[in-house]
């Protein structure tokens, strides 16, 4: 009886294991779903300054699902001050904002479709 019960145990954390096995590679995201992710987390706004000299943008924009924000106008450091050359005040822009150094600042910025 006590060997029958250890096989039964046994067989079932097997199969459990197998289980999350399989389950493991459907569940992580292709690299086609993390561009479309990435671009689905872009906000809309509106570039209403830039300022070359001190590196800033101030956009006014929608929600900012990734921190929580609502729509409003602010000033963003940008990432690459690149990014400061490709856009005037009035573009309309679609762009991803992060938390960093404690300072809100923009790492990706497109032209709106």
């Amino acid at each position: 009886m006590f060997n029958a019960r250890s096989a039964l145990i046994a067989a079932t954390v097997a199969f459990a294991f197998a289980g999350l096995a399989q389950a493991q590679p459907s569940q992580m995201p292709s690299a086609t779903s993390k561009e479309a992710s990435a671009s689905s987390d872009l906000s809309e706004g509106e570039v209403r300054k830039v300022d070359k000299d001190n590196k800033k943008l101030t956009l006014k924009h929608g929600p900012l699902k990734n921190l929580d924000m609502p729509g409003m106008t602010m000033v963003f450091q940008v990432k690459d001050d690149a990014m400061l050359d490709k856009v005037q005040a009035g573009d309309k822009v679609r762009f991803l904002a992060e938390k960093i150094d404690g300072k809100y600042t923009v790492t990706r910025l497109e032209a709106a479709r």
